[in-house]
């Protein structure tokens, strides 16, 4: 059995702010990155493209943890035609880091009119991103 070492290597964090002035209440979500992503050789693993690729998907995530951005805003965000976009969101879905996904895509049609809505994805807590106040799986160390 290997040692498990509790180690956050990216978050996401949301932020409430309340303005007295307008009365407008404003949620921010934060993607965090610790230099641990670096030194557990998760950024090294994934490479360029996949981590740039999982870091603008998450910069979409809601408050409940779900990313509904569109194949344009991803391809905006990574300045790439939207067919790279494509391809990147497609190798980014088949990497695996120990052996498990780090992102799941869902596609579903809409029960009222029939039409696809946007891809809802979900990071997974393998890939190191603790989300809210979940905790990240344990990574073996040793």
């Amino acid at each position: 059995m290997g040692d498990h070492a509790e180690q956050r290597l990216v978050s996401v964090e949301s932020q409430t702010e309340y303005s007295v002035t307008s009365g407008a209440t404003e949620t921010r979500i934060f993607v965090k990155m610790y230099v641990d992503a670096s030194k557990a050789g998760l950024i090294a693993d994934m490479g360029a493209q996949n981590w740039t690729t999982l870091c603008v998907i998450a910069s979409f995530m809601d408050a409940a943890g779900n990313c509904y951005p569109t194949q344009a805003q991803i391809a905006k965000y990574l300045g790439v035609k939207r067919q790279t976009a494509n391809r990147y969101v497609k190798n980014l879905l088949e990497y695996r880091w120990n052996g498990r996904a780090v992102i799941r895509a869902v596609r579903k049609r809409d029960k009222g009119n029939g039409r696809w809505e946007n891809t809802r994805y979900t990071v997974l807590p393998i890939s190191q991103l603790a989300i809210f106040d979940t905790e990240p799986e344990l990574l073996e160390t040793g």
